[in-house]
């Protein structure tokens, strides 16, 4: 058996494997767990990936999970371009620096704001309070400004003048909120322009087809009582 990806195009980090295996012409079996039904949760995929978590990578007799580590691993046994994760020592420290903040910084501001905005009151039927909703938006815009500020500065990409894995993580992230329907770029011409030249550079038809799922987030039917309280937990513990 070749190489497997277990993804859903709904998660950011699924979406970013997706992309790069594409766009790199790698080849795999992409097998799909729908996260809104609860099939991460179950035995059979726990026997893929023990934290029920995807993305998850099985290649042969090896697995892998966190998407950070299968994107480094994908780079590595198939020798993509080098501006994707550079041999140059700095340029190398440079995306690791952002891989390394975006977990508990950009990821968490663009996923409470998809769940706060529409997965808690339209997939789940929880209402969010005004304040809450706020209080959320808000924290994404300070991030927004320190994505700016800190990483992307000047610069054509995050890293330089070519796109890098730090930029493809990043703008799956960021459309997050996009699918919610938030004005990421509204008042923000450079990143604007970033994800402009971050979807010329993967190609608009990939680009789009891997996000097709979460521009449309805000139709998602309610969920079934039974999944909503097997996903209510992992929900919970995933936002704070």
């Amino acid at each position: 058996m070749g190489l497997e990806l277990y993804l859903d195009l709904l998660s950011q980090p699924c979406r970013a494997i997706y992309i790069f295996a594409k766009k790199n012409r790698i080849p795999f079996e992409m097998r799909t767990v729908e996260l809104l039904k609860g099939q991460h949760l179950s035995d059979a995929f726990a026997q893929v990936n023990p934290l029920k978590k995807v993305p998850a990578l099985k290649d042969g007799d090896f697995t892998l999970a966190e998407s950070v580590a299968i994107l480094l691993y994908l780079t590595r046994k198939y020798k993509v371009a080098d501006h994707w994760y550079p041999q140059d020592l700095q340029a190398c420290a440079r995306v690791d620096e952002y891989l390394a903040w975006q977990h508990t910084t950009l990821r968490r501001s663009c996923l409470r704001a998809l769940w706060h905005k529409v997965m808690f009151p339209v997939f789940l039927g929880e209402p969010v309070s005004p304040e809450m909703l706020a209080t959320t938006l808000a924290e994404l815009d300070v991030t927004l400004q320190l994505l700016e500020d800190k990483f992307l500065q000047n610069k054509a990409f995050l890293i330089g003048p070519h796109v890098s894995l730090a930029d493809l993580v990043a703008i799956t992230e960021l459309m997050h909120p996009v699918g919610a329907g938030c004005q990421v770029f509204e008042g923000r011409p450079k990143l604007a322009a970033w994800c402009r030249r971050v979807e010329a550079a993967v190609g608009e038809d990939l680009f789009q087809e891997a996000h097709e799922v979460i521009l449309k987030a805000k139709d998602s039917p309610p969920a079934d009582p039974t999944i909503k309280q097997k996903l209510m937990p992992a929900v919970l513990a995933m936002i704070q």
